[in-house]
């Protein structure tokens, strides 16, 4: 049994777990995860966005159960993370329905209904939290079932914030077991056997505290499915936070964002759009009491994002249209940014925008958007690496969040929560993000 800080994960020394399969499984950022595994890999796969890769062996099976009230951050994170490593995430609904409201408000659709799993052998069940989503899990028969059994069977299951408590503790999961999970509910879980500690494994077990740990949480998942090597890949491929460029923020022409009413904030979405990026950032600032509205450019409210994961946005970019918005973010994803590009609706309302003074930012590949549209034109940024490259002598080097005047760019995936913090605090105080930072089990600068 070991606890784990989020040192190892963010540094270069390799994680401390032991795993006797050391191949990289990187899959393709923009692409769904593939059952059959490619035949070649790039020997610079871990420096781009599309990294691909090689193995001759099966995928590894993985159950993510999602129900009413999941933590949206907690359980796209896990998905994005284990299919980015290749592992076959399979996201299963314990509602009758396959689409499920989460705890901020983002609407998630399964890839099937728990009742299918009955008879599938994983390799991991990883469980999100949130509320009412973990006490969801833990009324759903057929989940308990599953786990238990699975167990038993000592093969390797966790669980993340509210989860530990909630489900796992009723199961009988925790016994003999050192476990953590968010500080709210710590007090439901045994005294003499509760860690107050990011990430905790004990055995097949891990354990971690709330959607701020939560890419602690999925790569250490990694790294016991996989091995250390490719948690490290994948960490790096995420933009993991390393101890030079800590919540590193630029600010530059520093005005004031702040309004006489709720912040009215946009969020538009497409097929292949990174989920991550627009979870987070959603899901953050509904947190700190924004109104965000998502809207999709496709001709369904449902877009495929780019590791799989079915949203559902809150209207059309169209009926989207008809209002004015006091923010407008766009989420990257190669062809999710292209595809936001595409919309002569989205670009009308950008160029609209910016002529007004109004605020706009993007996130990973999507600076290359606001560029193509003369929107960064004076203005320093920085992006996703693989594309900064694209923006000229805008890109500010190093730096994870960069704000110029009116204007919020960041890199992408790991640093989506710096991002969204970094709007919460420009538009309410720094006191504010420090209060949402909190609540998400997130270290925060305290100035």
């Amino acid at each position: 049994m070991k606890c784990l800080s989020l040192s190892p994960l963010l540094s270069p020394p390799s994680l401390s777990f032991s795993s006797s399969i050391k191949t990289p499984f990187l899959v393709a950022l923009t692409s769904t995860p593939s059952k059959t595994p490619t035949p070649k890999r790039s020997s610079k796969s871990a420096k781009t966005l599309f990294p691909t890769t090689t193995t001759s062996l099966p995928p590894k099976k993985v159950l993510v159960p999602i129900g009413y009230g999941t933590e949206e951050m907690e359980a796209v994170i896990l998905v994005d993370v284990l299919r980015r490593a290749g592992a076959n995430v399979v996201v299963a609904s314990v509602e009758p329905q396959l689409e499920i409201e989460a705890s901020s408000g983002t609407r998630l659709v399964a890839d099937t209904s728990i009742s299918t799993c009955s008879d599938e052998i994983f390799d991991l069940i990883a469980l999100p939290g949130g509320m009412p989503g973990s006490a969801r899990l833990r009324d759903s028969e057929i989940l308990r079932k599953i786990t238990s059994k699975h167990a038993e069977e000592k093969r390797l299951y966790g669980a993340i914030c509210a989860a530990p408590a909630i489900t796992l503790q009723p199961w009988g999961l925790l016994r003999r077991k050192q476990m953590t999970c968010h500080p709210a509910f710590m007090d439901k879980l045994p005294t003499f056997r509760a860690v107050k500690s990011n990430l905790q494994v004990s055995g097949e077990l891990t354990t971690s505290r709330g959607p701020g740990t939560a890419f602690e949480f999925a790569l250490a998942l990694v790294d016991q499915l996989f091995g250390e090597s490719v948690a490290k890949e994948v960490g790096e491929l995420l933009l993991m936070r390393t101890a030079e460029d800590n919540h590193k923020k630029e600010e530059f022409n520093e005005v004031e964002w702040s309004v006489d009413h709720s912040p009215h904030v946009l969020v538009p979405v497409a097929n292949g759009s990174e989920e991550i990026e627009v979870v987070t950032v959603v899901d953050i600032l509904r947190r700190a009491k924004v109104d965000v509205v998502v809207a999709s450019v496709e001709k369904s409210l449902q877009i495929l994002a780019s590791r799989g994961i079915k949203l559902i946005a809150d209207k059309s970019i169209d009926n989207a249209a008809e209002s004015i918005y006091d923010l407008i973010i766009l989420p990257g994803g190669i062809a999710g940014a292209e595809r936001l590009h595409k919309s002569k609706v989205l670009k009308k309302m950008l160029k609209e925008q910016g002529s007004a003074g109004r605020i706009y930012g993007a996130i990973c590949s999507s600076p290359t958007v606001l560029h193509r549209q003369g929107l960064l034109k004076g203005k320093r940024a920085t992006a996703h690496p693989s594309v900064a490259s694209k923006l000229t002598n805008e890109v500010v080097e190093g730096a994870r969040v960069v704000i110029d005047g009116k204007l919020i760019t960041s890199r992408g995936l790991a640093t989506a929560i710096e991002f969204a913090l970094a709007i919460v605090s420009k538009l309410f105080s720094h006191a504010r993000a420090r209060s949402v930072a909190e609540g998400l089990v997130f270290e925060y600068p305290k100035s």
